[in-house]
């Protein structure tokens, strides 16, 4: 007999399965990881989720111009993503958070210049400000592994 819970219905009366799931954890150095609590990357099975992930260089230098932060952001992002064992192909859903609507057509550029064959789902969302003031970009990823 069908269970009716929460507005879901299980097939059967049965307990649900537990599966087993591979957890991999990406680490791309950046200070805040340690202090904040979180990883660049997370992979579970085949799903790969890049944390939000500013333009910064080692040297702690942002550079100032829209375009170039973008291409940073997905040179440590893509990175982790192969970290993780995904490929730019992989990837189906990016996020964009810039601080200025003008901005857009760069960092969509940019975004471009990796995605215009792939095209993943993307979204553009113009923020109030971002952690530190010199950042015009941040951006996020999602990939689903399928290699």
């Amino acid at each position: 007999m069908p269970v009716q819970i929460g507005g879901l219905r299980n097939v059967s009366a049965q307990a649900p399965t537990l599966m087993t799931m591979t957890r991999q954890k990406v680490s791309s150095g950046s200070p805040f990881e340690s202090d904040f609590g979180f990883s660049r990357a997370v992979r579970v099975d085949d799903r790969v989720v890049v944390a939000g992930t500013a333009p910064i260089w080692p040297d702690d230098f942002v550079d100032p111009d829209p375009k170039v932060q973008t291409r940073r952001c997905l040179e440590i992002m893509l990175t982790a993503l192969s970290e993780a064992g995904g490929l730019p192909e992989d990837v189906v859903r990016t996020r964009m958070f810039i601080t200025d609507a003008s901005d857009a057509t760069a960092v969509g550029e940019a975004h471009g210049e990796v995605f215009s064959v792939i095209r993943p789902a993307a979204t553009m969302i113009v923020v109030g400000g971002l952690l530190d003031e010199r950042w015009k970009v941040e951006m996020e990823l999602e990939a689903v592994l399928t290699g």
